[in-house]
């Protein structure tokens, strides 16, 4: 399989995904706001996003006041052509990505992402109206599950595949400790506090924004506690949403691709995350530091990255009839 061929279906997952959750966190980010009757700011309301999405660099210099408002945040992240995050853009590169591997991508695929990105473009030319945001956040959600859908039903098994999967589960993972770490820290900022009474409809934001409320109910039955929140998001390995979910994923499409290196970087990687995850119980992580712990999964998941980058994507330029 050619480097560029596995690249851009790597992309074309991962900016799939990006699409989704970030479609996700701006229509739970508006539910919250109707439910929950919460003192604070505009601005406290929705700059846990830009943290959230790693987008204070690019909003300061689309907005230079830096004022962060619910309008301004549902351009930023929706329509903005400068926001390599947004809705928009994140569609466009997916698309653009499996034009490349058109061959690898199945007719199903192909022609449900085209419609998909044709629908979203004529969307987004003029704002978005209040009564349209929900309506329009849902149906992109559904359209990213369609496609999904599609390629598990009709996309060949083989490497092709396997990247798939990689792009996925590591976009999919960065989102999840992204939102977990700031929002886990907005509720409960002192570690001390833990075990406090918790605003409901906070920790129930939280978890419907990684799709995992009703997971939550099922399993736990002492009401929303933060071990049990942690337990489920970052060690479960059976949650589809989840760190350990995730990290167990990719070792089993590394696995499937199989590599040729005898000092295998991405290997490592993949090893020093799983390890993180079965070393330590969610009281230990929680007592030492989840920030702290948090950071290490995202500095390790940056090395997974390169890895791939290094190994699989650029290893081979120039030489495009070597086989991965």
């Amino acid at each position: 399989m050619l480097s560029r061929i596995a690249e851009s279906v790597y992309w074309m997952s991962r900016f799939l995904e990006r699409t989704d959750n970030t479609a996700r966190l701006l229509d739970i980010n508006l539910t919250h706001l109707l439910e929950a009757d919460e003192a604070g700011s505009e601005e406290l309301q929705w700059a846990p996003l830009l943290h959230i999405v790693a987008g204070n660099e690019v909003y300061q210099r689309i907005f230079p006041d830096g004022a962060v408002t619910g309008a301004r945040m549902i351009r930023y992240m929706v329509q903005e052509k400068g926001n390599s995050g947004s809705i928009y853009a994140a569609l466009k590169g997916a698309r653009e990505n499996a034009r490349v591997a058109r061959d690898r991508v199945s007719k199903e695929m192909w022609e449900a992402l085209n419609e998909f990105w044709l629908q979203v473009d004529g969307h987004v030319t003029h704002r978005l109206s209040p009564e349209r945001e929900s309506v329009f956040f849902k149906h992109v959600r559904a359209e990213v599950a369609r496609f999904h859908g599609l390629t598990v039903s009709t996309m060949l098994r083989g490497d092709a595949f396997s990247f798939y999967l990689l792009g996925t589960f590591l976009e999919r993972a960065d989102m999840t400790a992204r939102i977990l770490d700031v929002k886990y820290h907005r509720l409960l900022p002192d570690v001390a506090q833990v075990g406090s009474p918790l605003d409901y409809y906070q920790w129930g934001a939280l978890l419907k924004s990684l799709s995992g409320f009703e997971a939550y109910r099922r399993h736990y039955h002492g009401g929303i506690r933060p071990l049990d929140v942690v337990d489920l998001v970052v060690f479960s390995r059976h949650f589809p949403r989840s760190l350990h979910f995730a990290v167990d994923r990719m070792t089993q499409a590394i696995q499937e691709i199989g590599t040729s290196q005898v000092d295998c970087a991405v290997c490592r990687a993949l090893e020093g995350l799983s390890a993180l995850l079965t070393a330590r119980a969610p009281e230990e992580v929680v007592r030492e530091g989840l920030h702290e712990f948090l950071t290490d999964y995202l500095d390790q998941l940056s090395t997974l990255h390169a890895s791939l980058q290094n190994e699989y994507f650029e290893a081979h330029l120039g030489m495009e009839q070597c086989v991965i």
